[in-house]
């Protein structure tokens, strides 16, 4: 397989009441995904099942995570997801509430054979 890497996609998400791991993540895909309007599938005559779609989650504590959870949020494409440390978990002032923030990127990549010169 030829994986050829070609668009990388940002995104940051915030949890700021329930400490919710899994919507913070889901969030910063969500925000990483909604802000670009790529056709690349098409533009490179791919259908969009062949996106390979490499996800990579950053937050405070990646077992609270629910990774399958997210997967819901690609209507197409082979998504894999990995969660690791990363992130911010912002102490709330005066009280034991805590603000999630979680950080993702996406890499979306084809097998692509190399071209014949």
């Amino acid at each position: 397989m030829a994986k050829k890497r070609v668009v990388t996609q940002f995104g940051m998400g915030s949890s700021i009441r329930s400490k919710n791991y899994t919507e913070a993540a889901a969030r910063a895909i969500r925000d990483a995904l909604w802000h670009n309007s790529l056709n690349v599938a098409e533009a490179f005559g791919f259908p969009k099942s062949a996106m390979i779609i490499d996800v990579e989650i950053g937050v405070q504590q990646p077992q609270a995570v629910d990774a399958s959870a997210l997967m819901g949020i690609f209507p197409y494409g082979q998504p894999s997801i990995t969660v690791v440390k990363g992130g911010l978990d912002i102490p709330k002032p005066d009280s034991d509430g805590l603000t999630v923030i979680a950080n993702a990127a996406i890499m979306v990549s084809f097998d692509m054979e190399a071209a014949n010169d």
